[in-house]
């Protein structure tokens, strides 16, 4: 018999455009050459140009789901994305902690691209309160990191990014990856942050148009390498040179934003229309 290749189970939602969510992430996790498994925790209406509605699973599907795989099969890392309500993330919380040694790596969905809010005020306090101290690593935007940990009772606070991924840690997450994406920066500058401060900082040319799924890309990437066994820092350096592939040979399927493409790689391509990148 073949080796087993390793096996990443994804909790997000579905999105029937591919750009993002559950399809975003079995592409990509297939794509770096693992077995994906999947837990859908909402059902999305959406498409190219945004999301119109979210209408969340069950929490007792959601943990049930997660518990007939986890009896069947060995699991090499976990990935979060869109949960859908507070019972589907105390339910998987309370599944994930049987399980302390399997990587967790949590991009953290507050919006959509367009701005639709997909994660209430409650949800983020549980997102805190009870995946944050079991995740591995978390991989928000400089936008979603800043909503995370800003004191919503102060008016002043207005944390900087170092800021922002020091507090996520003191949460008790491992590391934090933020993504400079929003920032008014010439480059997209990504940092990898932990315990002890900056780790790596990696910066990436601006493409342009703007992307679908671009998240859940590089989380599902991080995860599907961890996976693999690759450790942390060369997980983020290589999740992050795939992602910028991804876009680099992105498309625009329909009339709102370009979509990664996941599998660019295995698509016939002319030698002198790609890019040797140096960071």
């Amino acid at each position: 018999m073949p080796d087993i290749p390793p096996i990443v189970l994804v909790f997000s939602a579905t999105d029937p455009s591919g750009g993002a969510g559950m399809q975003a992430d079995v592409m990509t996790i297939a794509s770096m050459g693992c077995h994906p498994l999947s837990v859908v925790t909402a059902v999305t209406i959406q498409d190219t140009s945004g999301v119109e509605d979210v209408l969340p699973i069950d929490a007792e599907w959601v943990g049930d789901q997660a518990r007939a795989l986890l009896e069947d099969m060995p699991v090499d890392a976990f990935k979060i994305g869109l949960l859908g309500s507070v019972e589907n993330i105390a339910v998987i919380a309370e599944i994930l902690s049987d399980y302390p040694e399997v990587p967790l790596i949590f991009d953290p969905i507050l919006a959509s691209g367009r701005g639709e809010e997909l994660s209430d005020e409650d949800m983020r306090d549980a997102m805190c309160e009870l995946l944050l101290p079991q995740t591995t690593i978390i991989t928000p935007n400089s936008m979603e990191a800043r909503s995370l940990v800003q004191d919503e009772d102060n008016d002043d606070d207005h944390p900087d990014l170092s800021e922002s991924a020091a507090r996520l840690l003191q949460m008790g997450c491992e590391y934090v990856l933020l993504t400079g994406t929003h920032e008014p920066t010439p480059k997209v500058i990504n940092t990898l942050y932990d315990g002890h401060g900056v780790v790596r900082s990696d910066s990436w040319p601006r493409l342009a148009g703007i992307y679908h799924g671009s998240g859940c890309t590089l989380a599902s990437a991080i995860a599907a390498l961890l996976a693999n066994g690759l450790p942390m820092e060369e997980a983020v350096k290589e999740a992050q040179e795939y992602t910028w592939q991804t876009l680099q040979y992105g498309f625009r399927p329909g009339m709102g934003q370009h979509i990664p493409d996941r599998m660019f790689w295995a698509r016939d391509e002319d030698e002198d229309d790609g890019q040797d990148v140096r960071h």
